[in-house]
């Protein structure tokens, strides 16, 4: 199919080197350059904004998803992202960088061609558009509206939409990108960041409408997009993970540096976005990027090969000219190899993933759920079983992370604990926790009990959410994986302080753990290793707790729950890798496990399960939850969701892309 007729002109005279043109030299004055040193014989494509495709936002929700790189969503948030568009509903992506590369848009088995940053830039951009245009409309030449528009951080980028759907759009920064993995590359996302450049220069597509380069001090990319984010106004943004860590070999950073730190601007940006009055409250969801790879699969075959298909559009894996550019129809270094490193076989959620964000209160059928909104506490209360949810009221104290957990205290109070993020002066994530003051009382602040890690650039604070057991005197012990891969424990003393962080055990450690009581008070700790599951356990009530011990188990897809079961047991829940079927087994501390049993039915899907009484209810394979009635029956719904469902007395509840709470009494 050949491209609809639009105004095209070439790029102006291209010199051998940018050169800056000025507006000041301190403070945040965008600095333009007259051109790019990556000259191309690609024409330049575009109409100008006033007769362009608008945006659509439809009514509800409404997605951002942040990435680095054009390919991001597609090796690491897909399904999730077309599932966004299959139901209808407002999706924009938006990039940072170019992904220009070293400019070659080839296989390593093909001739080596001519380094073309800017044309490399635009066959992946015409990659990404094909893929969205197939996800959307089944036809990979539907047409975009490809326009510049300004920036609030003063310079401009460029606006696709697609015709045919206008509520999916593409934003391009087209700043450049590190052209390394983790080798020191001052002039990158993270050498913006960390203040080792005062400005990024922009890389851009040899086709795009965007006609004049520019540079970015790092509080002009925070500002560009705190605007974008003004413009789409989101209701849930997704975004790789700020804290994935380093390699405990190598020591390097266990994802690509622009992933990361691009993260980071995103981070900065959202908090900024948070203190707009007039906006619609907002979740965020962040993925795991390159690690997911050496973890085992988590999607199901058919979901495998719906996102690898994807992927293949994207990569131009057929090589036919079907998009008539010169600069070529996608990603062709990805046809290589479609799959990534094991990338399309899984989504993994690096925070926001936990089960345990609903709880019960004090009152007879009182229930408490919680999740983060603007980067704050999110409280929702039911007084009893016949009334009806109120809220959220947002609690105050901002920079939380996405996802909390929660627990009851003997007295029928109940305690929040999460991990929050501090943004002023150096990077610093630590763990807090919000008590209710009284039985059914408000919540207090946070509380800080800092961090079991050294400092930021050890491991670059990669911590998971805390598991927390209580004793029967209602003193809590707080259980969290640190950036080693290992277990840290922190025990609240008499006078409600908290001791400081002692090493646990454990090797390898993936994901968050996870803790329950059994009916006698005896507590459980579980984490998930990429072969096995390992337990830390009470031998008697309010006893020590010790561990690691194997439980035996087969390798997880990471995420775990766990249940008190029978007189003296849990009952950990769990996902079969490859086929995201639900399993469990049964733990009473000594000795192994039982022998996994499989749900009925079976239901493909990823993520953590919701459990009370022997009652499940998880994400499936669609995107929408799932529930287990005690027949044996699943029942799927028909909305997407964040993170895992929770279960409350009487039913379960997900929190809606559009952050409103969703309420499913169980299946009787």
């Amino acid at each position: 199919m050949s491209r609809p007729a639009l105004p095209s002109f070439r790029r102006g005279l291209l010199v051998a080197a940018p050169i800056a043109v000025l507006l000041g030299i301190t403070g945040g004055t965008l600095a333009l350059t007259t051109g790019s040193s990556d000259a191309s014989d690609v024409p330049t494509r575009g109409v100008p904004e006033a007769d362009a495709m608008k945006p659509v936002r439809t009514a509800g929700e409404a997605v951002v998803q942040i990435m680095a790189h054009p390919d991001d969503d597609l090796f690491f948030m897909n399904p999730d992202a077309s599932q966004s568009i299959a139901s209808g509903r407002s999706l924009t992506s938006v990039y940072l960088t170019a992904g220009e590369s070293d400019g070659r848009n080839a296989r390593r088995q093909d001739p080596r061609p001519r380094a073309d940053k800017a044309a490399y830039a635009e066959a992946r951009q015409n990659g990404i558009r094909a893929a969205y245009a197939e996800m959307a409309t089944g036809n990979r030449t539907s047409p975009w509206d490809r326009t510049s528009i300004v920036t609030a951080g003063g310079g401009r980028a460029e606006l696709d939409t697609l015709r045919a759907k206008p509520q999916i759009s593409l934003v391009w920064l087209q700043l450049r990108e590190a052209g390394s993995i983790s080798d020191d590359r001052p002039h990158s996302l993270r050498g913006l960041w960390d203040g080792r450049v005062e400005r990024l220069e922009s890389q851009l597509a040899a086709g795009s409408p965007v006609r004049d380069g520019f540079a970015y001090t790092r509080d002009q990319t925070v500002a560009t997009l705190t605007g974008v984010l003004d413009r789409f106004r989101p209701t849930f943004v997704r975004m790789m993970d700020p804290t994935p860590g380093r390699n405990e070999k190598t020591g390097k950073l266990s994802d690509h540096q622009d992933h990361m730190y691009g993260a980071r601007f995103a981070q900065a940006a959202l908090a900024r976005y948070a203190e707009k009055s007039g906006r619609p409250s907002f979740a965020v969801q962040n993925y795991l990027g390159y690690s997911t790879g050496g973890m085992p699969h988590v999607l199901d075959p058919r979901t495998t090969e719906a996102k690898l298909r994807t992927l293949k559009t994207y990569a131009w894996w057929d090589h036919t000219d079907y998009c008539e550019d010169p600069a070529g129809c996608g990603d062709r270094k990805v046809a290589a190899r479609p799959a990534g490193h094991d990338w399309a076989q899984s989504v993994r959620y690096a925070r926001g993933g936990s089960a345990s964000w609903a709880q019960r209160g004090a009152g007879p059928g009182e229930s408490y759920a919680f999740s983060v909104l603007d980067g704050r506490l999110a409280v929702w209360h039911r007084r009893d079983a016949a009334q009806g949810w109120t809220g959220p009221v947002l609690q105050k104290g901002t920079g939380l992370d996405s996802g909390v957990t929660s627990v009851r205290l003997p007295d029928g109070r109940v305690a929040v604990f999460g991990t929050r993020t501090r943004l002023d002066g150096k990077y610093r994530r630590e763990v807090v926790a919000s008590v209710q003051s009284t039985p059914g009382g408000a919540f207090g602040p946070w509380r800080s009990l800092g961090t079991p890690e050294r400092d930021d650039d050890t491991a670059t604070s990669d911590i998971g959410l805390p598991a927390v057991l209580v004793d029967r005197a209602g003193l809590m012990t707080v259980y969290v994986r640190d950036g080693g891969h290992t277990m840290r424990v922190s025990a609240q003393r008499a006078d409600g302080g908290w001791g400081p962080w002692r090493p646990a055990g454990g090797r390898d450690l993936r994901g968050d753990p996870v803790a329950a009581m059994d009916a006698t008070g005896r507590g459980y700790v579980f984490a998930a290793t990429p072969r096995t599951v390992l337990a830390w356990t009470q031998a008697a009530p309010d006893g020590p707790v010790g561990g690691p011990v194997p439980t035996g188990l087969p390798a997880t897809t990471v995420s775990l729950s766990a249940a008190p079961d029978g007189a003296d047991g849990v009952r950990l829940w769990f996902r079969k890798p490859d086929a995201g079927d639900v399993r469990s087994a049964r733990f009473a501390g000594g000795g192994h496990a039982s022998p996994v049993r499989e749900a009925p039915g079976g239901v493909a899907g990823h993520g953590a399960l919701a459990v009370s009484g022997g009652r499940v209810a998880g994400r499936a394979g669609t995107g929408a939850v799932a529930a287990l009635s005690p027949g044996g029956r699943w029942t799927t719904g028909g909305s997407l969701f964040a993170g895992a469902p929770a279960a409350a007395p009487g039913g379960f509840a997900t929190l809606g892309l559009d952050g409103r709470l969703n309420w499913s009494p169980w299946e009787r």
